[in-house]
Parts: C-alpha cells; sequence; structure tokens
C-alpha cells in the first residue's frame, strides 16, 4: 500500500519560514519524481515544485522562485520543501506528488495536504 504522508503545515506570520516533509512508503522512492502541489481556498491546485528522481533537475512556479527549495532524501524516502519569506497569498493546502512513467504506464500518488496558513 502506497501512503504519502506530509507534515510540518501550520500558522506562521508574513515574512516567516516553514518546512514541509513528505515522508513515502511502498514505493521505492528513488525512482520517482517528486512535486508539491497547493491549493488556495476557491482555486485550483497549482504545482509548486518538481524535482527529478535523482534530484539533479528542479522546477519552480515563478511565485515561489527564489524563496521555496525543493529537496529528498532517498535513504529517508522523504521530499521537503523549505518555504521562506512566506505572504499571505502562499497559504494553502499543500500536497505532495510521486509520479513516474514506467513502460508506457503513468503510476501517481497523492498524500492528503497539509494547511500552510499565513497570516499576522
Amino acid at each position: 500500500q502506497v501512503q504519502l504522508v506530509e507534515s510540518g503545515g501550520g500558522l506562521v506570520q508574513p515574512g516567516g519560514s516553514l518546512r514541509l516533509s513528505c515522508a513515502a512508503s511502498g514505493i521505492t522512492f528513488s525512482n520517482y519524481r517528486m512535486s508539491w502541489y497547493r491549493q488556495a481556498p476557491g482555486k485550483e491546485r497549482e504545482l509548486v515544485a518538481v524535482l527529478s528522481s535523482i534530484g539533479l533537475s528542479t522546477n519552480y512556479a515563478d511565485s515561489v522562485k527564489g524563496r521555496f527549495t525543493i529537496s529528498r532524501d532517498n535513504t529517508k524516502k522523504t521530499v521537503y520543501l523549505q518555504m521562506n519569506s512566506l505572504k499571505p497569498e502562499d497559504t494553502a493546502v499543500y500536497y505532495c506528488k510521486a509520479d513516474r512513467l514506467w513502460i508506457g504506464r503513468d503510476y501517481e500518488y497523492w498524500g492528503q495536504g497539509t494547511q500552510v496558513t499565513v497570516s499576522s
């Protein structure tokens, strides 16, 4: 059974920092590209950051470039999202996703999400 469990969300003041974690089980973690998405109330889910399976390639949404950093520890089967200089518009539920394309089939798994609220 595949599980992705996010943690690290919470309430933070504008300008503050949080580090989200997503621990995976039930998959060969190092084979999967890992991503963070977020969904604010009344908005569609959007991609925040992507990290390749061996951690050499990253991509970020323009809105978080220079403030957020995605990283992974394949020995711990965990992906992280370091969020600095947080803004109220970063408030959302943050989800991690694992995906890989293997023999023509796309395997995709999602976590349950963790709430991040940026407010004074």
